[in-house]
């Protein structure tokens, strides 16, 4: 099936019969087997579905971190396929955020660089105003001269959040950002990526395994064997909960 926005929704990204395989013969695993399915800007979307469903390898392709074997996938209408290797470059720093279950900080930088990391390798100055208003939102004024070592994971986490939203970008991933983090913290991260959609219109998609942090979202994506199967709008924790339980999760 088709996962589609409604009408009226631009979209932010999306793919046309995108199929991903890994391995050759009798080896080959078809982790993505022709999905189409559009994610709608300004939209808080989750993807979910049991373990090997296809969901990372979903949002790995359509941020351009991994190259799909075929199909085609957008980001706003830019067809990802069509760049080389610096148009990948260029459009994941100034198109696209990535929020890591593991929050991939650099470990020898504090809160701060890390936070700037995708501006100073760009090359451009950091909005103050809008850096100062991600770590207000996030919390985390006081830990800017702190190393990761040296914070909590939850702490770590909204550190990354803000790297991943410094340049404005105009969506934003993340696999399963709330993954590592205790119950408050989770629902912190949630909150914060929940007022980013409807505060300032920002578009993300969310892989995530937990019914509650889907709850969170506008639209829920299921996926199963690397097929879209379902959709749901308007997700409640009781609704998602009986939507996996008819996949079998």
């Amino acid at each position: 099936m088709t996962a589609t926005v409604p009408g009226s929704i631009a979209m932010a990204a999306h793919a046309i019969d995108l199929v991903k395989t890994y391995g050759k013969g009798d080896a080959t695993v078809r982790a993505l087997d022709g999905i189409n399915v559009e994610f709608g800007r300004g939209q808080f979307t989750a993807v979910m579905g049991p373990s090997g469903s296809g969901k990372s390898t979903l949002m790995h392709c359509m941020a351009g971190l991994d190259r799909s074997t075929s199909g085609r996938t957008f980001v706003a209408d830019q067809e990802i396929g069509l760049l080389d290797d610096a148009g990948l470059t260029q459009m994941r720093r100034d198109r696209i955020g990535f929020v890591f279950q593991s929050f991939n900080l650099v470990p020898t930088l504090t809160a701060r660089e890390n936070i700037t990391l995708p501006a100073d390798l760009a090359g451009v100055k950091v909005d103050e105003a809008w850096f100062d208003y991600l770590v207000a939102q996030l919390g985390i004024g006081d830990r800017l001269s702190h190393r990761p070592s040296e914070m909590s994971g939850g702490q770590q986490q909204r550190a990354a959040c803000a790297r991943a939203l410094i340049s404005r970008p105009d969506l934003v991933f993340a696999d399963e950002p709330t993954g590592n983090l205790d119950s408050n913290s989770s629902a912190e991260m949630l909150e914060f990526l929940r007022r980013s959609v409807s505060e300032l219109n920002q578009s993300i998609i969310m892989v995530t395994h937990d019914a509650r942090g889907a709850a969170y979202a506008d639209r829920v994506v299921f996926l199963a064997d690397g097929h879209v199967v379902g959709e749901l709008l308007a997700p409640t924790v009781d609704s998602v909960l009986e939507r996996m339980k008819q996949l079998g999760n």
